[in-house]
């Protein structure tokens, strides 16, 4: 067949040479081709064409590839991130499950029992370790379920008597404290192997309801309470408090019930009850510190205007019949049972802490002389630090009337806050 022109396909015959430099010559003569032929290399990928349109259609498909591999990659990081996102969030919904449980178990709020389920744990676990005979813990078994049936404390973690020893050591002491004044008799009441952990709000009730027997002001509100309540029956006197409308908010965070758990207890459940049993009492909140490196000397002084009001006598050593005061901060509580004025003027709170073993507390009663044993209660501005106080504070009884007035209130209670 006769030749055909490779440009144009044109039969040349024997003038093909010819007729492609005649008519194609402008591609011809392209350095680099060595045989006159013009190239035309792709950008994408440096393929070398004879033709310009077959460069097109090749520079086409490259297009058309670029385009696809975009969209399955799009696709592909797409599907990548759904999957690292439901991970994250697996993850997150897991560390808030654990996080939750964890602050149940801190809380006492994960159904694991309460006082008596840990004091027998407690007791076998001493028994098992050899510190304690099975006799013995057949019998504090027997008298715990005793006290418990009877709603009682067993006294075994109580000392009385340090208020008397405190008084009797101020009126000796000669050295820096100008005037001290004292509440009214406080026995002080220790965690034991039942709510160790979790029992601190529970024993400072203890304490600030022994004074309040003692008072002939307050006796009336008691005469169903005429002895210190256990534990669990303490439990069971919030419930009733919040049964009669006192702290509805405050109840929900317990899912309405305490007893038979390890729960936590604050200002709150103490002010429900106290108010529920007919106590005046009120709720300071010292949200913020009011003194120099996170202090809280207005704490100071708030507790020794509560103090020294209707007790501005010249003694040395007043011993008030003022009923001590319930001190709340995150994780702790205590009582407070004093304040001392120093004669530089600095204040010195004195307090109980359930933490505190009564041996430690029967060293007060045998006060030496240098007071040396005090530094258990003594609790300086600068030994204060934590972000926030609350303290509950009782200073007389309610009628019906002001009690149920109370407890509508309390349907939105919030403390008084300090500036």
């Amino acid at each position: 067949a006769p030749p055909e022109c490779p440009f144009c396909g044109e039969v040349a015959g024997q003038e093909l040479e010819e007729h492609v430099r005649e008519r194609h010559g402008h591609l011809l003569g392209a350095p680099g081709t060595g045989n006159g032929e013009q190239l035309y290399e792709c950008p994408m990928c440096s393929l070398t064409c004879t033709n310009i349109q077959i460069l097109e259609e090749h520079v086409d498909l490259h297009l058309e590839e670029h385009s696809f591999s975009e969209g399955t990659d799009l696709e592909l990081a797409q599907q990548l991130q759904t999957e690292e996102d439901r991970l994250q969030r697996s993850e997150e919904e897991k560390r808030e499950r654990e996080e939750f449980k964890k602050l149940q178990r801190q809380y006492g709020l994960d159904n694991s029992g309460g006082y008596k389920q840990q004091f027998l744990k407690s007791m076998e676990r001493e028994v098992d370790r050899g510190r304690m005979q099975p006799f013995e813990y057949h019998k504090r078994k027997a008298d715990m379920m005793e006290c418990l049936a009877f709603g009682i404390d067993d006294g075994k973690t109580k000392t009385s008597g340090v208020i008397e020893a405190l008084c009797t050591y101020y009126q000796n002491e000669n050295k820096d404290v100008r005037r001290v004044w004292l509440s009214a008799g406080v026995d002080h009441f220790h965690s034991s192997l039942g709510d160790r952990g979790w029992g601190c709000g529970y024993r400072n009730f203890q304490m600030l309801l022994s004074s309040l027997l003692q008072n002939s002001l307050y006796r009336d509100c008691l005469r169903d309470t005429t002895l210190i309540p256990s534990i669990p029956k303490i439990q069971s006197m919030i419930e009733d408090a919040w049964r009669e409308g006192f702290d509805p908010h405050g109840a929900s965070h317990f899912n309405n019930r305490l007893h038979g758990s390890k729960a936590w207890i604050g200002a709150c459940e103490i002010y429900s009850l106290l108010t529920s049993l007919r106590m005046k009492c009120q709720i300071i909140d010292f949200h913020k510190p009011t003194g120099p490196m996170g202090t809280h000397p207005r704490l100071f002084e708030w507790v020794l205007h509560y103090y020294s009001t209707d007790n501005e006598g010249g003694a040395k050593v007043v011993c008030t019949s003022k009923p001590p005061i319930y001190l709340q901060h995150q994780g702790h509580s205590r009582t407070v049972v004093g304040i001392e004025e120093k004669r530089n003027k600095s204040l010195c709170l004195l307090l109980f802490d359930p933490g505190c073993s009564s041996q430690e507390m029967q060293k007060l009663l045998k006060q030496n002389s240098d007071g040396t044993n005090l530094k258990l209660l003594r609790k300086f501005v600068g030994s204060l630090k934590e972000k926030q106080y609350q303290i509950v504070a009782v200073d007389g009884v309610l009628s019906l009337e002001e009690k149920a007035a109370r407890c509508s209130a309390s349907q939105v209670l919030t403390s008084e806050k300090i500036p």
